[in-house]
């Protein structure tokens, strides 16, 4: 069973959030938040596998509010997803910087939205196709990030260009012949060359240095 958070500060949202949530039957809504301060409660607490997390709230903003789970060791297992009806470059960038698993707009369909919760659960990146669009954007200008692409032995390049078609580890693994445990192996290690944080970075990443995706 994958366990939810929801922070979000209008109750509707939290509400339609939680019956989306809680019909399907590996998911489950184990705690909610209306404020910064107290999502970083229930997740000290409750310890949820995934937290859906409005980035515009009172208090402590949602930004500030990943940063200090970001901070705690005790919460690494908690993947962070960040929802908001604006596409705004500074806070996909500062999103993901502080570590989030994935940033999706808040009228994204219902199961794409589902579909991120599990995708997130696994360890994987998921990120809207409009939001993408702006990360690489981002990425592409001074100081947005350094990809040292050159330094991947070619199996590495192979399996980032394969995660940033958004593919998963076990699909990559059917798609090269390959172990899903020996494609982690080579996404973990990439990620630690590119200085990428989080496997949403390394999306970005292999868009932005045009890897081809090849069997």
């Amino acid at each position: 069973m994958i366990r939810v958070a929801l922070a979000d500060d209008e109750e509707l949202v939290r509400w339609g959030l939680r019956v989306l949530i809680d019909r399907e039957d590996d998911l489950a809504v184990v705690g909610e938040a209306a404020s910064g301060h107290d999502a970083l409660r229930v997740v000290r607490r409750v310890r949820p596998d995934v937290l859906l997390l409005d980035v515009r709230m009172p208090g402590l903003d949602g930004l500030a509010t990943l940063r200090a789970i970001a901070a705690e060791p005790d919460l690494a297992g908690t993947r962070v997803i960040v929802l908001t009806t604006f596409e705004i470059d500074r806070y996909i960038f500062e999103a993901l910087q502080a570590g989030a698993a994935g940033f999706v707009l808040k009228d994204t369909d219902p199961a794409d939205l589902v579909r991120a919760v599990r995708v997130a659960a696994a360890g994987e990146a998921l990120l809207s196709p409009s939001v993408t669009r702006r990360v690489v954007s981002l990425f592409s200008q001074p100081g947005g990030g350094v990809t040292r692409i050159d330094t991947l032995t070619d199996r590495e390049r192979q399996v980032v260009a394969w995660v940033a078609t958004g593919h998963t580890n076990e699909q990559i693994a059917r798609e090269l012949s390959l172990s899903p445990a020996t494609v982690r192996t080579h996404a973990s290690r990439a990620m630690v060359k590119l200085n990428a944080r989080t496997r949403a970075q390394l999306v970005v990443f292999g868009i932005r240095a045009g890897l081809i995706a090849e069997r």
